[in-house]
């Protein structure tokens, strides 16, 4: 499955939900019947494992929640450092990883066109 990230609050109150009202193994008074314990489900925070009757049984019931916690998230586009060759996401247009890094080029970039002129006048 994709990586697991954090559930927003509409999709914990939809989890709840739909266990409280729909899943065969959720008791009020004992939680999860085939677990003895208080349902896993209603404390979920993170996508990722879920209950298999849950995923298989119960998940189907709200179609748009389960496309929300099944879809994968695209990973960001992360772009490599010409300077110090970190990768890291970038801002619009952004070249360079650091304040520093961007330094850096604009010193090469001046002393190769500051050569490039010396080379020009003495040729």
């Amino acid at each position: 499955m994709e990586d697991s990230r954090e559930l927003t609050r509409q999709e914990k109150t939809a989890i709840r939900a739909l266990v409280v009202k729909w899943c065969a193994n959720y008791d009020r008074d004992y939680g999860c019947l085939p677990l003895d314990c208080e349902c896993y489900m209603l404390g979920k925070c993170w996508t990722g494992a879920y209950c298999r009757y849950f995923r298989e049984a119960v998940l189907p019931l709200d179609p748009g929640l389960e496309a929300s916690l099944t879809t994968p998230i695209p990973a960001p586009e992360l772009r490599i450092c010409p300077v110090c060759g970190r990768s890291f996401p970038p801002n619009r247009q952004q070249r360079y990883c650091s304040p520093s890094c961007q330094a850096e080029a604009n010193r090469q970039k001046s002393r190769q066109r500051m050569r490039n002129k010396r080379r020009r006048r003495y040729d």
